[in-house]
């Protein structure tokens, strides 16, 4: 009688001692399962400090762009006929916005400035500096008395007097400087004259004056479209 008493309780008991190890698994393997699916669900740890590098280094990028476009260069479109045969009617350029804020404007170079009489920007190149002396005669232009050899302008020159005719062939005041309109052909501190490469048809120095350096907002450095010019300025 004590053998089947106690054999009852000792089963009784290991059938409860197995049910409970069998919920504990079943705990176990339920929380195994929950915490595989969270970290399939969370992204690798390693992915997102790939998305992080990837923000601060397009936010770097975007800030970059931002300095160069507004502190050091600037896409301009050329409005007009009057820099041709170097720079044709809506030709985008980028302008050198940081190269007058270094050094001083030097003959040659092709510049956009701001004119507030007219409340736009023009695009010409530096014909005289500072200090000097500048005539205007027909197709010649002289500095301090000196013939100015302009290259950029040698192809037009030939073909204009092979035709028998001048290149800068404006009527009156228009053709010439100093003029009535600006009779005082010494460029005073702080400006250049500027003339546009198609003399014929720029309004430049000859019928607006001299230039203040303040007005200038950089050099023409570049021509990037259409695509087929790409190309970078000559000076």
């Amino acid at each position: 009688m004590d053998h089947n008493y106690n054999s009852k309780p000792n089963e009784s008991a290991g059938q409860e001692t197995d049910l409970a190890a069998d919920d504990r698994e079943a705990r176990d393997d339920g929380a195994g399962a929950v915490s595989d699916a969270s970290r399939r669900a969370r992204p690798p740890k390693r992915s997102q400090n790939e998305l992080v590098e990837w923000i601060k280094a397009l936010a770097i990028a975007g800030v970059l762009v931002l300095v160069i476009r507004w502190f050091l260069v600037s896409p301009f479109i050329v409005d007009g006929p009057s820099m041709e045969p170097n720079f044709w009617n809506r030709e985008r350029i980028i302008v050198n916005k940081i190269i007058y804020d270094i050094r001083k404007p030097k003959r040659g170079e092709v510049i956009v400035f701001h004119v507030p009489q007219e409340g736009r920007d023009f695009i010409k190149r530096v014909i005289a500096l500072p200090g000097e002396t500048v005539k205007v005669d027909g197709d010649q232009v002289y500095i301090n008395g000196e013939p100015l050899a302009e290259t950029y302008l040698q192809g037009a020159y030939d073909k204009a007097h092979s035709d028998g005719v001048l290149y800068n062939r404006y009527d009156g005041d228009r053709s010439n400087f100093p003029n009535s309109s600006f009779p005082d052909g010494v460029v005073p501190e702080g400006t250049v004259f500027v003339m546009g490469d198609n003399r014929p048809n720029s309004e430049d120095s000859r019928m607006i004056g001299y230039v203040s350096v303040d007005e200038i907002v950089g050099r023409a450095d570049l021509i990037f479209w259409p695509i087929k010019d790409f190309k970078l300025v000559k000076h």
